[in-house]
């Protein structure tokens, strides 16, 4: 598997195909550093085109699940299959190369791929268009507001070519309306070509205002101790009170990992 560092529904969303094998399946995984035991026992598949949302408590593993993944790290136990063989990664930092234009930089992604070069820029103005950046080929990164980089990022990501779309809290970091905005351009960008998309993230509305399922990590070792599918009835949004009253059961059950932790 390979991965470029980056450079995530109404019950209307498209549902997960069933008729082929799960996008994602990781059995039994396990993994140490050194002594630090830091994930346990991982057991989950993930249909094609879902939308899967990760959250726990910071350092319970779920940076470590994606970078395993991803085929940056290793697992110490157990299996990892991804479909195709690879997944496109998505951190919190678009980690743009600055010397390069946008297009320039979801190129570097093509040319990862052994895209000929004469077919490397059309396709990555079409990516660009994608994320609704057409007009922002020869810009530089610093000449583009953060919400944009992050735009960047993404189709850099989907450059891959990959089904299967992993996202570390790619949002954190920004204001609460340009993440608004980029929830609805990711939810749009999931439905047109039927990515799975695996999304961790601190933020549990976040969570319940993406994914179709969200699984909950206890604190380290990390392990799948919840599973909540997320059946809300028309547009979600970040304040709208179905979401609202699912975000507050899973940060009770969160809270109860957090002490449980403590003690």
């Amino acid at each position: 598997m390979t991965a470029l560092a980056s450079t995530a529904v109404a019950d209307t969303s498209p549902a997960p195909l069933q008729d082929s094998g799960p996008a994602v399946v990781l059995d039994g995984l396990d993994k140490h550093f050194g002594r630090t035991h830091v994930l346990d026992g991982i057991t989950v598949d993930i249909a094609p085109g879902e939308f899967v949302c990760l959250l726990g408590a910071s350092g319970c593993g779920k940076s470590t699940l994606l970078s395993i993944l991803a085929g940056l790290e290793e697992p110490t136990a157990g299996t990892v299959s991804v479909a195709g063989g690879r997944a496109g990664l998505m951190f919190q930092e678009p980690a743009l190369l600055p010397w390069l234009t946008a297009g320039q930089n979801v190129e570097l992604a093509l040319r990862l791929r052994g895209v000929p070069r004469r077919e490397r820029r059309e396709r990555a103005a079409e990516l660009l268009a994608l994320v609704r950046l057409e007009g922002a080929y020869r810009m530089r990164p610093h000449e583009l507001s953060g919400g944009m980089r992050q735009r960047v990022a993404m189709a850099r990501a989907l450059a891959l070519d990959t089904s299967v779309l992993l996202m570390d809290e790619p949002f954190a970091a920004l204001d609460a309306i340009t993440r608004d905005v980029l929830h609805a351009e990711l939810l749009r960008m999931w439905e047109a070509p039927g990515l799975t998309v695996v999304f961790v993230t601190h933020n549990v509305r976040e969570a319940v205002r993406l994914g179709q399922r969200v699984l909950l990590m206890s604190s380290r070792p990390g392990r799948i101790v919840a599973e909540y599918p997320v059946h809300i009835d028309g547009e979600r949004r970040i304040e709208s009170p179905q979401v609202a009253q699912l975000a507050i059961t899973i940060t009770d059950r969160l809270g109860e990992e957090i002490r449980r932790h403590a003690r």
